[in-house]
C-alpha cells in the first residue's frame, strides 16, 4: 500500500521534523546585542570546532532561546499541574540532552548553551553534567575487559547515570555527579559535579539517547524535556578526529601528567595513523552500532557540513 491510497501525492515526503535551513533559522535570532564576546567563544570553543561570532549569533543564539523557552512553557505546566492537584509547586530542572559522536563537537555545543541560555532572564541557572564522569574507573574496566570499549553503552554504569538524573527530576535539593579527567583519562575518586536544583540541567553524552537494555528498562532519555542530536557526515567527524588528535599530541598530550603523554613522541604521519587507527576500531563502530542509530530520537538535529559549521536544522513537530 502506498502513501497515494491514502490521497498523499506519492511525491510528498512525511517526517515527524521540520526542516530547517541555515538561512531561515538564522532569521529567528532574536535582535539584541550578541551576549557573548569574542574572547569568551574562544575559550568555550574546542579542539578543532570552528565556532565563531557569526556561528553563535545564526546558529546557537536562536537555539538557546527555544530551549528557554520550553523551559518555561515546562515551568508553567508544573505549575499548572501542581495546582490542579491542588498540592504544592514542585517543579523539577528542565533537562537537556545533547548527544553525538565523538568528535563532532557535541561538547563545545554543551559548553556554549549553557553560557547562553544563563544569559535569558527565564533560565539564569543552567548546570552542565557531561556522562564521562559515568564511564566506569579504568581498574573497573580492565577488570571487565572493556578498555579498548571505552564509551560503547557497556562502559557506562548505567544505573548511577539513571539514578543521578531521577534525583535531579525528583527535586532532590542537591545531587553529585563523579568527575573524570581527560588528563588522567579516569575517574577522579573523591571528586565531584555538584547540581542544586538549577533552572536547567544539560547532560552531554554519546550515548544519552540509547534505547533502555530491554522493554521493561528506563532510558536514559525518557528523563530528558529535550534532547539534541549533533550530526555530520562520517567522512567529516573522521577528519576531525584525526584533527583533533594532531592538534593534542601538541598540546595536552606533551604534558608528562597526561595518560596520552605516550604518544608526544609521534611524528605527525605517524600520529595520523595512530588517530585512524582508534577511530576505525573503536570510534566508527561505536557511532554506526550505538550512536547514530539514535539520531531520530531526538527532539532536535543540528546537521553540519564539512566545515564544522551547522547548515540545517531538524525540529520535531509538536
Amino acid at each position: 500500500m502506498s502513501t497515494a491510497d491514502f490521497g498523499i501525492p506519492s511525491t510528498s515526503v512525511l517526517s515527524p521534523y521540520r526542516e530547517i535551513d541555515r538561512a531561515d533559522w538564522a532569521r529567528l535570532a532574536p535582535e539584541v546585542e550578541q551576549p557573548l564576546t569574542e574572547t569568551e567563544i574562544v575559550q568555550i570553543r574546542g579542539l578543532g570546532d570552528r565556532l565563531d561570532m557569526l556561528e553563535v549569533a545564526e546558529v546557537y543564539r536562536p537555539l538557546s532561546r527555544l530551549l528557554s523557552l520550553y523551559a518555561t512553557a515546562t515551568k508553567r505546566l508544573g505549575a499548572s499541574t501542581s495546582e490542579f492537584l491542588r498540592e504544592p509547586d514542585t517543579t523539577t530542572p528542565f533537562v537537556v540532552g545533547v548527544a553525538g559522536s565523538v568528535a563532532v563537537g557535541k561538547s563545545t555545543i554543551a559548553r556554549l548553551l549553557r553560557e547562553l541560555m544563563s544569559r535569558w532572564s527565564d533560565t539564569p541557572r543552567v548546570e552542565l553534567v557531561t556522562t564521562d564522569g559515568f564511564l566506569y574507573p579504568n581498574a573497573e574496566l580492565e577488570r571487565r575487559g572493556l578498555m579498548d570499549r571505552k564509551g560503547f553503552p557497556e562502559s557506562y554504569d548505567r544505573r548511577g547515570l539513571l539514578d543521578f538524573l531521577t534525583e535531579v527530576k525528583s527535586g532532590a535539593p542537591e545531587v553529585r555527579a563523579p568527575f573524570y579527567s581527560h588528563m588522567r583519562y579516569d575517574i577522579v575518586p573523591d571528586a565531584h559535579v555538584v547540581v542544586r536544583r538549577p533552572d536547567v540541567v544539560i547532560v552531554e553524552g554519546l550515548n544519552v539517547l540509547a534505547p533502555p537494555p530491554t522493554p521493561n528498562d528506563v532510558s536514559v532519555g525518557d528523563l530528558f524535556d529535550f534532547s539534541i542530536y549533533v550530526d555530520a557526515e562520517t567522512a567529516h567527524i573522521e577528519q576531525w578526529f584525526v584533527d583533533r588528535f594532531l592538534a593534542l599530541k601538541q598540546g595536552a598530550f606533551a604534558n608528562p601528567s597526561s595518560f596520552f603523554n605516550v604518544f608526544a613522541h609521534l611524528d605527525d604521519a605517524e600520529a595520523a595513523r595512530t588517530a585512524l587507527g582508534y577511530w576505525n576500531d573503536i570510534n566508527l563502530p561505536n557511532l554506526l552500532e550505538n550512536v547514530l542509530p539514535t539520531k531520530h530520537r531526538a527532539t532536535l538535529i543540528l546537521q553540519k557540513g564539512a566545515n564544522h559549521s551547522v547548515d540545517m536544522v531538524r525540529l520535531r513537530k509538536l
